[in-house]
Order: C-alpha cells, then sequence, then structure tokens
C-alpha cells in the first residue's frame, strides 16, 4: 500500500467506519510525514497504520496532537523502557527516534469532522540505510522481537482508553507535558525561517550554514494553538510554530 493516510482520507467521506478504525500495512510504498518528510521502514518489520477519529469541535482537532502521542508512548511503556514525545508529535528513546505522526483533518463545510492520524513506529528492524539522523528501533532498544498485531491492538486500545481527554483539556495537557523530551532543564535550540522543506535536526554541519545561532532555552509551555513556548536563559519568552524551530541534538 502507497499510504495508509492517503487511502483512509479518500475513504472516510465516502465510508461510514467506526471511530478508531485502523488501517494497517507491512509494506508502504510512499509514506509521509510532517511537510514532506519521507519515512524510512523495511517491508514486514514496522508498524506503518492510519487510525480514524471522528470530532465534534475544532478544538478536539487540534487535541489530538496531544493525544496520539501520549497513547503510544503509554501502550509501548515497559519496566526496562520509558519513552517520551519530542514536540510536537515524534516518539523517541533518549535522543533517538523511534517513531512520527501525521494528523490530517477532513472538513465537511467548515467542521471539522473527521482527523486521520498516520503513525509510523519502527519495531523490528535492525539497519536503517537512508539519511535519518538519528533512527532507533524497538528491537535495537530492547533485544526482543515483537508481535505486531499484538502491539498495534494494545496502542489502539490505548488510543481509546484515552479519548475522554479530548473534553478534558487540562488532564490531557498536564500528562503530555509530563511525557516531553527535554522537559526539564536548558538544551540548545535553533530559530529557522518558515519552509515547507523537510525538517531536518540541527547538527554542526547545518548550524554552520544557518543564519540563525542556536541557543540555550527551556520549554516552558505548549499554549492552547499548540506552540512550543520557549524561556532563554536571560528570561526572554518565545512562541513557536512547527517548523520554526530545530532542537540540536
Amino acid at each position: 500500500m502507497p499510504s495508509t493516510n492517503t487511502w483512509l482520507l479518500a475513504h472516510c467521506k465516502e465510508e461510514t467506519y467506526p471511530n478508531l478504525f485502523t488501517v494497517y500495512t507491512y509494506r508502504q510504498t510512499a509514506g509521509r510525514g510532517q511537510a514532506g518528510n519521507a519515512w524510512e521502514s523495511e517491508p514486514g518489520k514496522n508498524l506503518s497504520f492510519s487510525t480514524l477519529f471522528h470530532l465534534r469541535s475544532a478544538e478536539q482537532a487540534s487535541r489530538l496532537n496531544l493525544l496520539v502521542p501520549l497513547a503510544i508512548v503509554e501502550a509501548m511503556d515497559s519496566t526496562d523502557v520509558t519513552l517520551s514525545i519530542k514536540w510536537p508529535n515524534d516518539i523517541y528513546f533518549g535522543d533517538k527516534k523511534l517513531g512520527g505522526i501525521l494528523i490530517e483533518n477532513v472538513f465537511i463545510g467548515s467542521r471539522a469532522a473527521f482527523a486521520v492520524a498516520g503513525i509510523g513506529l519502527n519495531i523490528n528492524q535492525e539497519l536503517f540505510v537512508s539519511d535519518a539522523p538519528n533512527p532507533v528501533s524497538f528491537r535495537q532498544i530492547t533485544g526482543t522481537t515483537y508481535d505486531l498485531d499484538a502491539l498495534l491492538d494494545r496502542i489502539v486500545e490505548h488510543m481509546g482508553a484515552r479519548l475522554s481527554l479530548l473534553d478534558d483539556y487540562t488532564s490531557l495537557k498536564q500528562a503530555y507535558m509530563a511525557r516531553l523530551y527535554r522537559r526539564a532543564g536548558f538544551f540548545p535550540y535553533v530559530e529557522r525561517d518558515v519552509s515547507t522543506a523537510p525538517t531536518t535536526i540541527a547538527d554542526a554541519a547545518a548550524i554552520s550554514a544557518d543564519t540563525h545561532q542556536p541557543f540555550l532555552a527551556e520549554i516552558a509551555d505548549i499554549d492552547p494553538y499548540g506552540r512550543l513556548v520557549l524561556r532563554r536563559t536571560d528570561g526572554t519568552v518565545s512562541t513557536y510554530h512547527f517548523k520554526q524551530i530545530r532542537f540540536v541534538l
């Protein structure tokens, strides 16, 4: 299948699918990430799936960016592994990227009626050959090979168990913030010009070619629009949309 998101988006208006209806494939040939990023996935080794969410409001649509990654890290946690969420919705283990999420909304008239969450998770892949800077798989972390069907079922179940948080923003935000990558402490960031080009993590080469200089900041908040609020060491507070800021690793 080229893309589970593309398939589900094409059919959700025409068919009556239940909430959390999920399409998955073991071989996705045209997976899409945020703003054009590609996603490497060895056939039969990883999870590539899309889940449908019925929406009652625009507020629920925006809150899915918090709920979906939260449900995933909770479903995949174990006694030996604690995952985190790199803002806005990447799944991380330490400084390595385990997965990514692309959420697309479907409007009927002016109302947000559905959302499709496309999710790619590195599970059993042992070798990555693309130029992605920091991939990691669950197997590389734990040394265990996982049953993909069972893991998918657990993730979707956690999404269902967390659905009530779409109507409880305070609790949802608190749980999401607690799982944020680099939640506590000052870390380097680089501002970037807004672009539709694929995002790269800022490394030494990228920084040297960038017109902006790195700075130290801590995560102060996530505002109601899902933007990242950073506080610099001098106390200056700045708010960023996705693609306006890079994490320096």
